[in-house]
This record gives C-alpha cells, structure tokens and sequence, in this order.
C-alpha cells in the first residue's frame, strides 16, 4: 500500500496546487490538519531549506509512517537586501493582510526604477521519510516588483510579483499557467520526481 503524503501545511490555496501537481502518485495527500495533527512549530532556521526540514520533522515526529512533506517560501527584493526574504509570512506582523504588506512594499519601492525593482519567489521544499532520510530541493521565479497590485487569482504577493516575460503579475494568470512557472509549482515537480524514486524502492 502506497504511504500517505502529508503536508505541514494548513494554507487550503496551498493544498490545491499541492493537489494538483502531486495527484499522479496516487498516494492519499493530506494536510496536516487533515491528517489529525495540531502542532505549533517554531520556524526558528536561518534558510528556506532550514525552515522547510524543521516543519516536515515536526510533524513526521507525531506520524512516523507517514511521507512528510514542508514547504517554506518568501519573496526576495534586491532593492530591499532581500528582504522580506524567509520573514515574508512574518513581514508587517503575521495578522496584517496580505493587501497591506502589498502596499507597504509597493510604497518602499516608490520611485524606484524598473531595473531595480527585481525580486524572486523562492520556495524549499523538504522531505523526511518513514526512514529517517531526508530530501530538500529549490526554486526561484525571477521577476520583478509591479508598480502596482493586479490581478485576483493567486494570493499572498502574487498581486505585486511581475513576470516580465508574460507582461503580467502571477496574480493574473491562470491556476495552470501559475503551476508551471512558480517556485512552488518547480520545487513540487522536482520533489515530485525524488518521491517517485523513493517510492519505487518501496519506501
């Protein structure tokens, strides 16, 4: 019988690409609410591979046969030292919404030339198996800051991340076309592919 995939997650936009791109293991995938699990995890590591390791152990610790899967993801501003970097969930305070962090963003950047508005989305994901190995990959989207917010189809600071290349923000593509050019969406495919492995070695 084929391991459950559970995610550290309880972010239900999250679970839906997850969802998405995973479906073809045919492993049950579960958030980790889903999956009965109400832990308070202190993301206290310096990277997004750190971050990401600490969330899938904690959990894989509470279900030891399950596979279990944690992302960590932020956006990087150059013109901003990188910020706000692994504290983008944190950023403005964890309760401020994401249209006031856009904005606070948006506002530092006032000013500032096209050229120097580029930005990344980063996203590690990390893997710990029944075994006790684990794995860890990452991805990044490059972009840049938009002048201004657009779009309603993505969350978080989809509506200010512009991708040049498709003359819009990652908020106004379409789900798929998201999945295909998103950190999370390559970071997801590349796991993807490891877990197809350990899967065939009847892990």
């Amino acid at each position: 019988m084929k391991k459950r995939i559970i995610f550290a997650t309880g972010n239900e936009n999250k679970m839906k690409e997850i969802r998405m791109i995973l479906k073809d293991l045919g492993s049950e995938i579960l958030s980790m609410k889903e999956a009965g699990v109400d832990a308070d995890i202190v993301e206290d590591g310096m990277t997004f591979e750190e971050n990401a390791e600490i969330k899938a152990r904690a959990v894989a610790r509470i279900l030891t046969n399950d596979i279990v899967l944690a992302d960590d993801s932020g956006l990087e501003i150059d013109y901003l030292d990188k910020a706000p970097g692994i504290y983008s969930a944190r950023f403005a305070g964890e309760d401020t919404s994401y249209d006031i962090k856009n904005r606070i963003l948006l506002d530092r950047l006032e000013g500032i030339p096209e050229e120097e508005r580029t930005a990344r989305f980063v996203c590690a994901v990390a893997a710990v198996f029944p075994d006790g190995t684990v794995s860890t990959v990452r991805k990044t989207i490059e972009g840049r800051i938009a002048q201004e917010s657009a779009g309603s189809n993505g969350f978080g600071y989809d509506p200010i991340f512009y991708v040049p290349e498709y003359g819009c923000t990652t908020a106004e593509m379409t789900p798929d076309q998201k999945n295909e050019l998103s950190h999370r969406g390559k970071a997801l495919r590349a796991m993807r592919d490891i877990l197809k492995e350990k899967m065939s070695e009847g892990i």
